[in-house]
């Protein structure tokens, strides 16, 4: 484990802390975020994230610096996945433009606790029980299948289970209210429709921890690297999301290009639990050549997805029995 010192920690956690209280300072009134801010905003966030890794080279060594570099851009690119999910979940309910950021920002401050927490355990079971790494490749070869079968299994956000228990633990009127996500009828305090996108949002999340999490603790089990680099590429989610809204269709590649960099994460797991549990003799895949095969995979995906029209896609516009 890497000797983080405590002041680094500090920095971290003010810059998120400041970050997040400028982003929702900057968009405390509702409006369409156009391609324009979004452009800004995302420059803002992977600017950031730069120079907290520059920070990391200079603080913690090289190696620590690569992965750091290679676990954001991982978690960057599967992140994208995110946006397709983030999309439906918007046409299902039916959310206004203008109320899309609030939604997203509550859906980051959630993903950043449940990251937290879900590394924190991962971390701490691996470094107990270095096997489990074998399951964890399982899980990112049965993804790697899904993506190349072209079953990614769906999402149905009137499905989440944590709707279903918002819808139990209080009623949910079907008009929005502004940004408000509790109304009074009745001398009642009801939910409106905008903390059931949250809720839907943030199962979302969920779901996608499950290959993102493994994926990343393949790049380092160092907490500090590995939470640090989630929590950058999530920060950046909102501004990509409105930045990419009208491209999204065209990364018809991405999915891909995410198969084939989750498979070699899978073999990198592999090597690396057989390295620890079987014999030091196996060799292991050293973080530079992870951060390239991330780097070429992801851009070549998107190059050919950019160069290639894409096959048409299902209308997702309309509520289910709409």
């Amino acid at each position: 484990m890497l000797e983080v010192p405590p002041w680094l920690w500090v920095v971290f956690a003010a810059t998120v802390v400041v970050s997040l209280v400028v982003d929702l300072l900057a968009h405390r009134t509702a409006h369409v975020i156009g391609f324009k801010e979004a452009a800004g905003w995302s420059a803002l966030w992977v600017g950031l994230a730069l120079v907290f890794g520059a920070v990391v080279f200079v603080v913690l060594g090289a190696a620590a610096g690569t992965e750091y570099t290679t676990a954001w851009l991982l978690e960057k690119s599967l992140s994208v996945d995110n946006l397709f999910v983030f999309a439906v979940i918007f046409a299902y309910f039916r959310v206004p433009r203008a109320y899309q950021h609030r939604v997203l920002f509550f859906g980051v401050m959630g993903a950043l606790v449940f990251r937290g927490v879900f590394l924190t355990l991962g971390v701490a079971v691996v470094s107990r029980f270095t096997a489990v790494l074998f399951a964890f490749a399982a899980v990112l070869f049965y993804s790697t299948y899904k993506l190349l079968k072209g079953d990614e299994g769906g999402f149905d956000p009137g499905r989440s289970i944590a709707l279903k228990v918002l819808r139990k633990a209080i009623p949910v009127r079907d008009e929005y209210a502004g940004t408000h996500f509790f109304v009074k009828e009745a001398g009642k305090r009801v939910a409106t429709p905008l903390l059931a996108v949250v809720a839907a949002i943030e199962t979302a999340d969920l779901v996608f921890a499950v290959d993102s999490v493994p994926a990343v603790l393949a790049v380092s089990d160092d907490l500090f690297v590995v939470y640090t680099s989630n929590a950058f590429a999530i920060l950046g989610l909102r501004a990509l999301y409105f930045l990419l809204a009208g491209l999204l269709d065209r990364f018809h590649h991405l999915n891909t290009g995410l198969a084939v960099i989750l498979g070699f994460i899978g073999v990198k797991l592999i090597l690396q639990a057989a390295h620890k549990t079987i014999s030091p003799g196996v060799p292991e895949i050293p973080s530079p050549v992870s951060l390239a095969v991330v780097v070429v995979v992801l851009a070549a995906s998107v190059i050919l997805s950019l160069r290639r029209s894409a096959p048409p896609r299902p209308d997702t516009s309309r509520r289910n029995g709409d």
